[in-house]
């Protein structure tokens, strides 16, 4: 079994279920007491929201590349960023480490292909929604990618920092996004991606008129087959 490293802590709400969703599959795949080898290094999310807002991003792609030299060189084999917006430096942490690194959006394109959407409306912070880093890599495969109108945009991502990242769950906020994608629905959207890892704690199929795909479910599911392939 290959070991995972997770550059976590972006929020640590989102990186719990990281932990979870990997041991999980590796016990159903081989059974009896088996789980993953993780590596995870946790990095202080105040520190780089702060980068964040003020547009410093090459201070935040430092400290993740940083991150990931460090997993390698405690032996992970493959490497993970667990959240959605810090894949707006993938690239250039790819280029610091020699091991594989599974981009999000990439394993969530694969599912999309796999259950046949080629239309869909895209959730995240304002980062992901509004910059090509993200939407470029769906793009560029053949999907349609709408995101929420300005307003609602504001409101995914308020909610997002001001209260998921806090582990807060807003009945008011289930809502607002529940009328969102409704919004989006009738665009043409045919699914909807939660493109931040957080969202999946507020939103469930049962929250949502498009069939969603939960990017830390696709994304953690994807390093686990690879660590038992």
């Amino acid at each position: 079994m290959k070991t995972i490293g997770l550059i976590g802590g972006m929020s640590w709400e989102s990186t719990i279920p990281y932990y979870k969703i990997i041991n999980e599959y590796v016990g159903n795949e081989l059974g009896g007491l088996h789980n993953a080898r993780i590596i995870l290094f946790s990095v202080e999310f105040s520190e780089l929201e702060n980068y964040m807002s003020a547009g410093e991003w090459d201070k935040i792609e430092k400290i993740l590349s940083d991150a990931a030299v460090k997993l390698q060189a405690a032996g992970a084999e493959v490497i993970l960023i667990c959240t959605n917006t810090m894949h707006k430096m993938f690239s250039s942490i790819k280029e610091k480490v020699n091991v594989p690194m599974i981009h999000i959006a990439d394993a969530t394109g694969d599912q999309l292909e796999k259950d046949g959407f080629k239309k869909v409306a895209l959730l995240g912070t304002k980062y992901t929604m509004t910059e090509d880093f993200y939407k470029s890599r769906l793009i560029d495969r053949g999907f349609e990618v709408l995101i929420p109108n300005e307003e609602d945009i504001e409101t995914v991502n308020d909610v997002i920092f001001d209260e998921l990242c806090c582990g807060i769950i807003n009945e008011k906020s289930r809502d607002a996004y529940s009328l969102i994608i409704e919004k989006l629905k009738a665009q043409g959207a045919e699914a909807v991606i939660l493109g931040c890892t957080e969202i999946g704690g507020l939103i469930r199929q049962e929250d949502s008129v498009l069939p969603i795909f939960d990017t830390t479910v696709i994304h953690a599911e994807s390093a686990a087959r690879f660590a038992v392939s």
